[in-house]
């Protein structure tokens, strides 16, 4: 022990605990900043750069739009076969009488790939070139609360943080003037789940979520009262970040605290940015149209649509668009044959109107779009008293499609069974969905984590398989 080269263990441990901490008081210096959405550089270099996320709430049936099933038009209106590797609600019900339910309208094939994309989504047919669907996979829920916590957190339980918190955790944010984390309502009604799916989770509180309604006054008080000027407004806000600060210096884990203050400043900045941002009068009338904003039925995502293309125009780092609220759910329990082409039509315009808008403006290549409901729905309706059958939930039969950046267009991987209740092959849990969303965007879901409760969290939690098979 003489050597001044060796170090006693007891040295060792020392220094070894010291460094973790160090390495965990960054990570908090980090969160804490006075720019918490200040740019960072991806992990590794991916061309997209922003992320819009269109989440289709209630559970979108697979087989009525993406998933060409003969049997299940060969079967119609017969018993449904047990499904075999299931458990929990799909094998009861699979085991329950039934019927299985053809799909509501034809599915034909487009593009140079072949896929199958309902009659009901032309325009989005047009776009399939530009696709890549992953089929068959699994969340962990069989109910809705959990399984829209489960796909947009990475957790069924609420407390976790969700995709747009992590993303712009991990990158911040190219415009300091508007929140890093959109999130774009359906004007129905809230989602399931409530605040929680476009929370912060654990995270600081300045990456979480900022909701901009969808109509006319997407930002409630955006412009200051009349009778006070922007000198008096200033004066205001520099006196009370002056005593939230000076209560902050005196008080430890103050994060709640650091981040009102970073939002006081950002809603401030807002006033001068945001109302250009949410009037959509300087759009051409050709642009309007390719949304569906002529629509009555289509306008509403239309606009949705619309404004998530200028929020990444102007550098919001993730947007979350939603779909179905209330009644007008994809939750079709009953008939499916009335309320799908709805759905559809609501959202077939918009979102092809988006994928086009963005390729046209040479933004697709740094955009990240991702389609995605928290479940699929099952080929059969298990009550027969009624005359206008509906799907059940399912777990195993997501289907899931990405556009933009290095997403390989036109790629398929994973497959459902012959009647679209489960994969094929292994399931595809979420998680992978993650790791490879996170991917896209140059972010590792090994680097990107945070210390919490004594455990380093993420996304993926255990880990995922980045699906190469969909990545150019």
């Amino acid at each position: 022990m003489n050597d001044p080269k060796l170090i006693s263990r007891r040295q060792m441990l020392l220094n070894s605990y010291l460094g973790l901490g160090g390495l965990a008081f960054a990570d908090l210096l980090h969160a804490g900043t006075d720019r918490p959405l200040a740019v960072r550089p991806q992990h590794h270099k991916a061309r997209a750069k922003h992320c819009i996320f269109l989440f289709m709430e209630g559970g979108v049936a697979q087989m009525d739009l993406f998933e060409h099933k003969p049997d299940l038009v060969k079967l119609a209106g017969q018993r449904m076969p047990q499904a075999k590797g299931t458990t929990g609600e799909i094998a009861t019900f699979s085991a329950a009488p039934n019927r299985v339910i053809p799909p509501v309208a034809p599915l034909r094939q487009h593009g140079h790939a072949g896929r199958w994309i309902t009659d009901l989504m032309p325009h989005l047919a047009s776009t399939v070139d530009d696709l890549a669907f992953v089929h068959g996979v699994k969340v962990d829920n069989n109910n809705h609360g959990p399984a829209v916590y489960h796909t947009l957190t990475g957790n069924q339980f609420p407390g976790s943080a969700s995709i747009g918190a992590w993303v712009t955790y991990g990158l911040g944010s190219e415009n300091q003037d508007l929140p890093g984390f959109i999130v774009l309502g359906d004007r129905r009604g809230a989602t399931i789940g409530g605040a929680g799916v476009w929370g912060n989770g654990f995270l600081p509180a300045a990456f979480q979520g900022t909701v901009f309604r969808n109509g006319d006054t997407p930002i409630v008080d955006l412009r200051r009262p009349a009778n006070q000027t922007e000198a008096g407004q200033r004066s205001e806000l520099d006196l009370l970040r002056w005593m939230n600060e000076k209560h902050s210096a005196a008080r430890s884990n103050n994060g709640e605290l650091d981040a009102r203050i970073a939002a006081y400043e950002l809603a401030y900045r807002m006033q001068s940015k945001a109302p250009e941002l949410v009037d959509l009068g300087g759009e051409t009338e050709a642009t309007r149209k390719m949304y569906g904003l002529d629509d009555e039925v289509s306008e509403p995502f239309g606009r949705q649509c619309l404004m998530a293309r200028r929020m990444i125009e102007r550098g919001v780092r993730h947007v979350m668009v939603l779909h179905g609220a209330g009644g007008d759910r994809w939750d079709d329990h009953g008939d499916v044959k009335g309320r799908i082409p709805k759905h559809c039509k609501e959202v077939d315009q918009p979102v092809a109107g988006l994928l086009k808008d963005l390729k046209s403006r040479g933004l697709l290549d740094e955009t990240l779009v991702v389609w995605a409901s928290e479940m699929g729905r099952t080929p059969f309706d298990n009550n027969l008293v009624t005359d206008k059958p509906g799907r059940d939930h399912n777990q195993y039969g997501l289907v899931v499609w990405m556009a933009g950046g290095n997403v390989k267009a036109g790629a398929t991987f994973g497959e459902t069974d012959e009647l679209s209740v489960r994969s094929a092959g292994e399931p595809i849990p979420m998680r992978d969905v993650h790791a490879t969303l996170l991917h896209l965007l140059g972010l590792d879901q090994d680097v990107l984590t945070y210390l919490h409760a004594g455990r380093y969290k993420k996304l993926t939690d255990i880990g995922g398989r980045v699906i190469k098979e969909v990545i150019s």
